[in-house]
Order: C-alpha cells, then sequence, then structure tokens
C-alpha cells in the first residue's frame, strides 16, 4: 500500500528522561567528593557517639576516650552490669517504633531494598537516629557489628544529596554507592574493600564510570579517617612467614578444604538461626519494648558470666578485642575457642534477633576467628602435623564474611587490608571459595537478600552482568511491521484476522506516524470506530538507543511501546526501521538468560 507523501522531518522536545538531561562527569565527580567527605565525618561522628555511649552506660562518666580494640575494663556497677543491655534496649526501640523503624537490624538490607524499590530514596532521619540506635546497642553490650550502621548512614547521605541537586534515580543510586564506600572505606581504614562493596552488593550498573566515582568518594573518606585514626590496619596479625613458600606449606592449603566446608557449614547455620530467632521473639512477645529488654537481659547475663569466669566480657559489643587474642596467639585453647564462638553466636542472635540496630559483619569476624584458630589448634594435636592456627583464624574471617553476606571479592579484599598479611592470601581465597559455595547449596540467599526476600522483595546476589543493559534498540526490535493509513483503517481492520500478517502495525496520518494499533482490540471492535484501535502514546527511540534509556522511555510514557527512527528525531513512516513491544523486550531477555548464571 503507498503511504502520502511526507513533509520534512519533525523534531520533537527531549524527552524528560534523555540521558542529556543528567548531570555532567565533572559535576557527579564533585559530588562524591562532596559524599566523601560527609561518609568520613559521619564514620568520625559515629565512633564519637558510641564512646559516649559506652562511657556513659558502662563506665559511668562523660567522655569520648573509647578504644574499640581495647579490652573493656570491668564496669563499676558490679552485677548491676546485667541490665545495662536492657537499659539500652528501651532506648533503641523507642527510636525504632517512633523515630524511623527501618534503623531496625543491620542497615545493608534496607540500603538495597532502597535501591531497587524506593528510588534511591534514604530519609535523612535514618542518618542521626541509624547512629544514635546502633551506638547505643554496642554501647550498652549488645553483640553487634558497626558496618551495616555506617552503610545506611553513608548511602543516606548520598540520598539526600541526590535529592537536593535533583539527578536521575541512575545517578542518585551511584551517589548511595559512593556513601556506602566512603562509610566502609572510613570507619576500616579499607578504601579498596569500600570501593569493592559498593561495587558487588549495592550497584545496579557497574561500569568505568560509575566505579571511578565510587572509587574517588572511597578515597576521600580514607584520606580523612586517616588523618583521624592513623594509617594502622585494624588488626595487627603476626606475620605468617611459613606460607610465603609454595611447597613448604601445601597441607595447610589443602586443609583449607575442609575447613572452608566446615565455614560453609557454620556460615548457612548462622543465616538459618538468626532469622528463627527473630521470628520466635516476634512470636512469643507481642510488645517491642519487652521483647527486646528480654533478648538483651539474655545478653548481659551472658556477658556478666563471661566477666565472672574469664575476667573478661569477651561477647559484649564489637568484639574486637578478642579478634586480637586470638591473632596475636593469646587465645590458644582450642575447646575455648569454640566455646567463645558459640557464645558469640548467642549474643549476636539475642541482640538482633530481638530487634536491636546493628550489622553482622564483626559478628562474622569473631565466629571467622575463633572458628579458624579453634581449627588450627586441633590440627596441631595430630602427630606430625605442625599449621599456623593465626592463617586459619585470618581465613576464617574472611570466609565468615563471604559466606554470610555472598560478598565473595569484599571478604578477600578486606581481610587483606585489615591485617595487612599477604602470606595467608593463597588459604583466605580457598576458604572463601569453598565456604560461599557450601553456603548457597544449603541456603541460597544470604542474610541480606533474605532479609528482603521474607517482604517479598527479590534482588540480584552480588555481581551480575548487565547483559540486557548491553543492548540498544536496534538488537531488540522487530522488523516485522507493516504501515496503514488512517483513511484505509476502517477496511483493513474488517478484513484482520488474528494471527495473519505481520506482527505489528503502525497507523500513519498526514505523512507521519501516528501510532500502532491495538492487536488485542482489532478483532473485538471491527465494528467500532478505527481511531479506538490506534494507541497514540510511544517512545520514539532510535537504532543506537540503549536499553535502559528505551525503558525509561516507556516508563516514562506509560506505555509498552517503542519505535525505532533513523534519523533520530524524524516521524515519517518511510523512516520507521523498527517496533518494541512488550514481546520484543521478553524475547530479549529469554535469549539473555542463557548468559546468566
Amino acid at each position: 500500500m503507498a503511504v502520502p507523501k511526507s513533509p520534512p522531518p519533525t523534531r520533537v522536545a527531549p524527552d524528560p528522561e534523555d540521558p542529556s538531561r543528567a548531570l555532567p562527569g565533572i559535576a557527579m565527580l564533585a559530588l562524591a567528593i562532596v559524599v566523601g567527605v560527609a561518609g568520613a565525618f559521619g564514620a568520625i561522628a559515629f565512633k564519637a557517639i558510641l564512646a559516649f555511649t559506652y562511657n556513659l552506660l558502662f563506665v559511668g562518666r562523660f567522655s569520648l576516650d573509647f578504644d574499640p580494640t581495647a579490652v573493656l575494663a570491668p564496669s563499676p556497677w558490679g552485677a548491676g552490669v546485667i541490665l545495662v543491655p536492657v537499659l539500652g534496649a528501651v532506648v533503641v526501640t523507642w527510636i525504632t517504633n517512633r523515630v524511623a523503624p527501618e534503623v531496625r537490624g543491620g542497615g545493608i538490607p534496607e540500603v538495597i531494598n532502597a535501591i531497587y524499590y524506593e528510588r534511591g530514596h534514604i530519609r535523612p532521619v535514618v542518618v542521626i537516629a541509624k547512629a544514635v540506635a546502633t551506638a547505643v546497642t554496642l554501647g550498652s553490650g549488645g553483640s553487634a557489628g558497626r558496618e551495616g550502621p555506617m552503610v545506611q548512614i553513608g548511602s543516606a547521605f548520598g540520598s539526600m544529596i541526590g535529592r537536593v541537586v535533583a539527578i536521575p534515580v541512575r545517578q542518585r543510586i551511584t551517589l548511595l554507592g559512593a556513601g556506602a564506600a566512603a562509610a566502609v572505606a572510613a570507619t576500616f581504614n579499607a578504601p579498596i574493600g569500600g570501593l569493592a562493596f559498593a561495587l558487588e552488593l549495592l550497584l545496579v550498573s557497574i561500569s568505568a564510570r560509575t566505579v571511578s566515582l565510587v572509587a574517588v568518594s572511597s578515597v576521600t573518606a580514607t584520606y580523612i579517617g586517616r588523618l583521624y585514626s592513623g594509617q594502622a590496619p585494624a588488626f595487627d596479625v603476626p606475620r605468617i612467614a611459613q606460607f610465603e613458600g609454595p611447597l613448604t606449606s601445601l597441607y595447610e592449603l589443602l586443609l583449607c578444604l575442609p575447613f572452608g566446608v566446615a565455614i560453609g557449614l557454620a556460615s548457612a547455620f548462622f543465616i538459618r538461626s538468626l532469622y528463627w530467632t527473630e521470628d520466635r521473639f516476634t512470636q512469643s512477645f507481642g510488645n517491642p519494648y519487652l521483647r527486646h529488654m528480654v533478648g538483651m537481659l539474655g545478653v548481659g547475663v551472658l556477658i556478666y558470666a563471661f566477666l565472672l569466669t574469664t575476667g573478661q566480657y569477651h561477647v559484649a559489643g564489637i568484639g574486637y578485642p578478642t579478634v586480637l587474642g586470638v591473632l596475636g596467639g593469646a587465645l590458644t585453647d582450642p575447646f575455648f575457642l569454640l566455646l567463645l564462638a558459640a557464645a558469640k553466636l548467642l549474643a549476636t542472635l539475642l541482640t538482633l534477633g530481638s530487634g536491636a540496630s546493628g550489622g553482622v559483619f564483626s559478628s562474622s569476624l569473631f565466629l571467622g576467628a575463633t572458628l579458624g584458630a579453634a581449627f588450627g589448634q586441633l590440627c596441631q594435636l595430630v602427630p606430625g602435623l605442625s599449621v599456623h592456627p593465626v592463617l586459619f583464624a585470618v581465613a576464617g574471617m574472611a570466609g565468615m564474611v563471604a559466606g554470610t553476606s555472598g560478598a565473595v571479592i569484599t571478604a578477600i579484599v578486606m581481610t587483606f587490608e585489615q591485617t595487612r598479611d599477604y602470606g595467608a592470601i593463597l588459604p583466605i581465597i580457598a576458604t572463601v571459595a569453598l565456604a560461599h559455595m557450601v553456603r548457597v547449596r544449603l541456603v541460597p540467599r544470604s542474610i541480606y537478600t533474605l532479609n528482603l526476600a521474607r517482604r517479598g522483595h527479590s534482588v540480584p546476589e552480588g555481581l551480575q552482568a548487565a547483559v540486557s543493559a548491553s543492548q540498544n534498540a536496534q538488537a531488540i526490535m522487530s522488523r516485522d511491521f507493516q504501515l496503514i493509513d488512517a483513511a484505509e483503517l476502517g477496511q483493513w481492520q474488517a478484513q484482520y484476522q488474528p494471527g495473519e500478517g505481520k506482527a505489528h502495525t503502525v497507523i500513519c496520518r498526514d505523512g507521519l506516524v501516528l501510532g500502532m494499533a491495538r492487536p488485542e482490540l482489532l478483532y473485538l471492535l471491527r465494528d467500532e470506530a478505527p481511531d479506538r484501535v490506534v494507541n497514540t502514546n510511544y517512545f520514539a527511540a532510535e537504532p543506537g538507543t540503549a536499553w535502559a534509556v528505551i525503558m525509561r522511555g516507556l516508563r516514562f510514557k506509560d506505555t509498552d511501546i517503542a519505535l525505532v527512527f533513523n534519523p533520530r528525531g524524524s516521524r515519517r513512516p518511510e523512516d520507521l526501521v523498527g517496533v518494541i513491544t512488550a514481546h520484543e523486550i521478553a524475547r530479549s531477555a529469554r535469549e539473555n538468560a542463557e548468559l546468566l548464571d
């Protein structure tokens, strides 16, 4: 059928979702630096709040002097220290009930949820609420970590800055990742670990541009953090010189096989038991105050029992003093090390399962260190078998983090950055790989994504190649279409039979593309006015338009039709080269699924 002669190409106004409306690279670089500065000072402020809380609740004085790696001195309250975690529970529950419910728990699942389901929005109040709630949890003796809260705080800074500047969602999410990387880097003095964490767990799209922005933020935060805390690694580990020769310690590397399996089993048990405990507390106690107070009362009894029997609280708070004792060789009894691991697990379950605010990273390090050292010490009981227990302690730390979080690269990098010992890198990698594989076999979701799955939210596990995003309109579109002039639409509609002819029918009027016929209505409404079967709401693309731009355009237009023109901006029928509908998108997704694991 002949199409009426068309006028010159008609140019349309740029779509609000057009990439040209995004902030240029140099401006995003400046924002990444700002986010890095905010994340660093957020980490410093959190350390100050934690110090103040600990001194007030545990010691009964006003002071900001607190070293999280130093052994906690016995509290002047004596047996009254049992009630200190209970008092903290009251404060934390009030914050999570009245101020910001999203600060309950680790924080990282909430950030992932904000990225995938909230368009990168995190409420500003989360910054203060999360810092105070977590500081009270840890300062009162609760067994948890500070990495999750710091990630949530840093990401909240990125979200706030992104909303103030009013940038597109994809750039706001990049700033969320930059804020998280900054917080992790400043907290643990681990710039590469902060970068790996954001890339592996948070960023939806990983490209040279997003990596560069997150890296700048991580470097900025690390530099500021080192000015405040110094350049020393988080854990001072004795040099493992005997593993430097690749042949002399082959048997130690082989021992990583059963050890990695054991750490994988422990990771799966940690994940399952945490959510089992949370469910039991929720079912047993309807009142959130009573629920958290009961859990923290158990923690108070546990830490006081350790004080009476060992002279140290051991499982209270972050637990770094005990980890340092393991790495320094001060704790060598394998059965006591196993007791510490069991007690730390119980304390963490009581703390987080009852409703506290805190992360699981530090608890994972504690469990990995004690289980690894115990494994090494037990191996030494075998005649003729000489191993280095600290080697397995370090590898266990990395394996436990990887097993619980699913962040394999982050676990390897951060453990190395925190210990600065390259002698254990081969056991670290071997243990991490095996631990992760075993955990995934038993518990498919990580400790973070399982939290979201229980809410009905599904997110990717770790790094996923964006194969769909790598395609453009030309690769997706269908060329199986026909052009019909609007004046002849009625006659064509009367003759239309479902399943016959071209897959798509595009309608033209006055030399321009009007829209596309609705195939589901052509037959049912054949006696109605022809205009009723034409969908004039479509997104115009060109062959090189990226997949992500097409998806944003369809969302903005609130349509499922994209018409591809060449050249860009034209609406002439002869310039129409392809059609994209939900069918083409689904077909492309099916084909790309073959490339995914």
